[in-house]
């Protein structure tokens, strides 16, 4: 077995990753480019009384390496947590894309001049010019970081170290409020992305059948 099939043979599992990606982003920026006036405007009361702050853009961008480090982490120490976790993934940010292909949402959240003229707000303007107010619901920056954050927790090796731990759950709760406080998503969008992660949690962590200690442990020696 020479090098290419060697390396190819002990990181097969990314295959699906990669697939999947290419499959999402090509979906999700059709959405984009073809929904310009969503049907269905999605607003609570309590959205109202959510204060502007620019200073949550940064845990908003942080939610892609937090994506890419817990995945990655997961994909070395723990390859049936990786299975787990994509498959909680997967399923949620198909879902969203149903949803938004069959009922095309969005919100008139965001401001129409910023209250400050700093680095964050230049960010925050950034992000709107090139991420439009449309296809929202469930808010994936709240699901996946729910869904990321169980990985850490069920992972044999990352569980064990608190401090990965704590960081997560801090940059996990960052992310999810950062979608607020930035008027990227109404609050009905984070809500029912929770409500989502709680069923898909139930179907993944206690639906699937659970693997034996030896199974497991080969696993991770394979890993």
């Amino acid at each position: 077995m020479n090098r290419f099939q060697s390396f190819f043979h002990r990181y097969r599992h990314i295959l699906p990753l990669i697939i999947y990606a290419v499959i999402y982003w090509l979906w999700f920026w059709h959405l984009e480019s073809a929904v310009s006036t969503p049907k269905y405007i999605i607003h609570m009361g309590i959205d109202d009384f959510i204060p502007f702050c620019e200073f949550f853009v940064i845990p908003y961008f942080m939610w892609f390496p937090y994506m890419f480090a817990v995945v990655l982490c997961l994909m070395i120490t723990d390859k049936y947590e990786y299975f787990r976790t994509c498959v909680f993934l997967f399923t949620g940010m198909t879902i969203f894309l149903i949803i938004s292909t069959l009922w095309p949402n969005g919100h008139d959240l965001r401001l129409a001049a910023m209250p400050r003229d700093n680095l964050f707000t230049r960010m925050v303007e950034a992000l709107w010019r090139t991420d439009t107010p449309n296809n929202l619901w469930p808010s994936i920056h709240v699901y996946n970081s729910l869904g990321l954050h169980m990985g850490v927790v069920h992972c044999r090796r990352l569980s064990q170290n608190r401090p990965v731990k704590t960081a997560s759950l801090i940059v996990c709760s960052a992310i999810i409020l950062s979608t607020l406080f930035i008027k990227q998503h109404s609050m009905f969008d984070v809500i029912t992305a929770f409500i989502m992660a709680v069923l898909m949690f139930l179907a993944v962590y206690r639906g699937l059948p659970v693997v034996s200690r030896r199974r497991r442990e080969t696993s991770l020696s394979q890993v």
